[in-house]
């Protein structure tokens, strides 16, 4: 699992010639809210919230997602504090992830900071006018839209050399 810098990779080619897609994964307690980019690395959209069971029926359903979209990367949200720490919800999250990324083979996992992007999703659906209760069902996936994208952006301004 790579972690260091907590920003988008830098290897493998110009961003504009990569095929691959990227899911990204939003840990929660309960719930792993997913998001993939689109075959250009350009876009990322909302794909599916799904229920946490046991370490080895969620990593089987995300090799599943990744394989059917072909993703090799999977950026996943981590959870630091607003002053930049790593408190709990943050040792969770890396702790579960070390275990996805062992049982994911040819999956590269990479951290990213995930600080707001919750609020973000909750104030984008608010203002879209989705109620509370379906809100909630989507929220996870959102995040993961949400960083997501950002990391997308970041690193196609690092593959023109910004």
């Amino acid at each position: 699992m790579t972690a260091g810098g907590l920003g988008p990779d830098q290897g493998g080619g110009q961003t504009g010639q990569r095929s691959e897609r990227v899911l990204a994964l939003d840990v929660g307690g309960r719930r792993l809210g997913i998001a993939v980019s689109d075959p250009t690395g350009t876009l990322a959209s909302p794909l599916v919230t799904l229920e946490r069971t046991t370490p080895e029926a969620d990593a089987a359903a995300i090799a599943a997602l990744a394989a059917e979209h072909g993703a090799g990367t999977i950026v996943a949200g981590l959870p630091i504090d607003l002053a930049g720490g790593h408190g709990p919800a943050a040792r969770s999250v890396t702790a579960y992830l070390d275990d996805l990324a062992a049982r994911l083979p040819g999956v590269r996992v990479e951290l990213v900071d995930e600080r707001m992007t919750t609020v973000m999703a909750e104030r984008a659906l608010a203002a879209s006018g989705v109620p509370g209760r379906e809100r909630r069902a989507v929220i996870d996936q959102v995040a993961a839209t949400v960083f997501l994208q950002e990391w997308l952006a970041a690193r196609a301004g690092r593959g023109r050399g910004a």
